[in-house]
């Protein structure tokens, strides 16, 4: 962006007339909007004239203002999302306010009303008459408020932090327009960083970290929190050339963000929207399989503190909505999602189901007898094995399973090459006993079970497990997987990751361990630590303070650039030497 005028107005005026002239939004003015129920009318009602006219008639037949009403309630009660996805019910009508991009090209009408939808922005909206304050830009959904932003320029004294204080002590939550779940996200955004809340709260409001980071996904250095340089204009443009478009923000509403109860006995709830790194490693991955086909591998290394369980839920609900590159036919069957514990295979699966919007799609493999016998009231055999062939065979979209489970469900899918399965693996860094490991491997011919290494404890760790497993069974032709892990092994580079010029291999998508520590998502354990050998000399003699210091920062030095490096530095670290 070429600015000669560095104001935060100019900066305003910017992103608007690029959402107008290149992603082709509509410039709505405040004037137009409705303060009392928080939505641009005009632009509604032309929406639903053009895409619903019987529903157009309708409405007017039995009158605007009782129809308004009843909109109103149901977002107050329901939030946006759940309006937006759903439509309301009015009088015997249901009415909708936003149709979804197709997936696929079977149903042509389906495409004519994503079109119908009306994208909109507004500079300065003076959203209640109690005052005249102003947000520098909303944006609009078919005349319905989704995002607010407040814009400032960091080449001026004033930056993203003040646009943040301007939301915490400026903002009254009690205004219609910043009530929870009344508009899906709030921004406060310079030309350098972004960061978003859903939930406006005064001071006790919580921002988070919309950047791409330095290293943008790459597997490469500079790793670390905020954006890289752009040489074609300010670093922040991502937001406006990327995530707002029509298409990103059709995809976020209908794919991504989710009302979820966080206390079902207080009815407590949270508005989840998708981090830059989920959008981004999400979107990439549904691309690359798209373009590609089945029988990939991919490796997202995602560092603790990057909502590993969101992104694989997103993920998992997405490939199964895939299609192949003719935009026909799907390109999984089914998506099977792998996990290393038991507690973390049903707090997956609920994730899962707290996000799908139609009912019965997640299937857990048990080989208990009353899950199988729901698939087949007939099916004799109460194994594991039976139970995954029947949740194929019913269609089951989403399945999910247990490391000790794989061997049955690899199985199955070897013997059933007509389904193309996705198998997403969750390769936490935790281990399985000894017994366990061996259970999971009595299922292959005969084989004999490798001498793993064990922890203290005698436990194997998950990941030699599953890069056994899969070799062992070699790569299927059917299947494409995508394995998450936060410090990959070098076993497990090789089996997922992308192969370079040099012989070495690396992840698909980086979520760096040094971003997650600087977005304050995890602490820093080498922060503060010395070595045994330094903490002596100090107790001994306090005179070798200067030396114990010297010797601290110098190892402090080398291991954190081992840790930029290479991330698995930090989990191979000595307890022994470090305090």
């Amino acid at each position: 962006m070429q600015n000669t005028d560095m104001s935060e107005k100019r900066f305003q005026k910017y992103i608007t007339k690029y959402l107008a002239q290149t992603n082709k939004y509509i410039e709505t003015f405040s004037n137009d909007f409705d303060r009392e129920l928080c939505i641009d009318k005009t632009q509604l009602f032309n929406f639903i004239r053009v895409a619903q006219p019987d529903s157009y008639d309708f409405i007017i037949k039995k009158g605007k203002d009782s129809f308004l009403d009843r909109l109103d309630s149901k977002i107050k009660t329901e939030g946006i999302i759940e309006v937006l996805r759903k439509g309301v019910k009015h009088l015997d009508r249901t009415i909708y306010f936003f149709y979804p991009e197709p997936n696929s090209t079977h149903n042509p009408k389906d495409k004519v009303k994503y079109e119908a939808n009306i994208f909109s922005v507004t500079q300065e909206l003076v959203y209640t008459n109690d005052n005249g304050n102003r947000i520098d830009l909303v944006i609009f959904i078919n005349g319905l408020p989704i995002i607010t932003m407040e814009l400032k320029n960091a080449y001026t004294n004033q930056a993203v932090k003040d646009a943040i204080n301007q939301y915490k002590k400026d903002r009254d939550t009690k205004d219609k327009i910043f009530n929870f779940a009344r508009c899906l996200v709030h921004f406060a955004m310079d030309t350098d960083l972004v960061y978003m809340t859903t939930r406006l709260d005064g001071s006790e409001t919580f921002f988070l970290p919309f950047n791409k980071g330095l290293n943008d996904g790459k597997p490469y250095s500079p790793f670390g929190s905020g954006n890289p340089i752009n040489p074609y204009g300010e670093k922040t443009s991502y937001m406006w050339e990327e995530v707002l478009t029509k298409s990103s923000l059709a995809n976020i509403i209908e794919k991504f963000v989710q009302l979820e109860k966080t206390d079902k006995k207080a009815d407590k709830v949270k508005l989840i929207f998708p981090r830059y790194h989920q959008l981004k490693v999400v979107r990439e991955l549904l691309k690359d399989s798209k373009e590609k086909g089945v029988g990939q591998r991919y490796l997202i290394q995602h560092s603790a503190g990057s909502g590993k369980s969101n992104s694989i839920t997103w993920l998992a609900h997405q490939l199964i909505g895939l299609y192949d590159k003719s935009n026909i036919n799907p390109l999984f069957d089914s998506v099977v999602v792998v996990t290393d514990r038991t507690v973390l295979d049903r707090q997956i699966r609920e994730n899962i189901k707290s996000f799908a919007q139609v009912k019965n799609v997640v299937e857990a493999i048990t080989g208990n007898g009353t899950d199988i016998k729901k698939l087949d009231p007939t099916e004799t055999s109460i194994s594991k094995t039976a139970h995954m062939r029947l949740a194929l065979e019913n269609n089951k979209k989403i399945i999910t399973c247990t490391v000790q489970t794989f061997p049955f469900v690899l199985k199955v899918v070897n013997e059933m090459q007509s389904k193309n399965i996705a198998f997403i693996i969750d390769e936490a860094h935790s281990s399985q006993s000894g017994s366990a490991a061996a259970s999971m491997n009595a299922l292959f011919s005969g084989a004999e079970i490798p001498e793993f290494e064990r922890d203290e404890e005698g436990n194997i760790d998950t990941e030699e497990l599953v890069n056994y497993l899969i070799e062992s069974r070699k790569m299927l032709k059917n299947a494409s997987y995508f394995a998450f892990t936060a410090t990959p092994k070098n076993k497990t580079l090789e089996t997922f990751g992308i192969k370079q010029e040099d012989g070495t291999f690396k992840a698909f998508h980086n979520y760096s361990m040094k971003q997650a520590i600087e977005e304050e998502y995890i602490l820093d354990v080498l922060e503060n630590y010395t070595t045994y050998k330094s903490y002596y000399k100090i107790k001994a003699n306090s005179e070798a303070f200067v030396e114990k210091e010297y010797e601290t920062k110098k190892a402090n030095k080398i291991l954190k650039s081992f840790v930029e490096g290479n991330e698995l530095a930090i989990y191979e670290c000595n307890s022994q030497d470090v305090i």
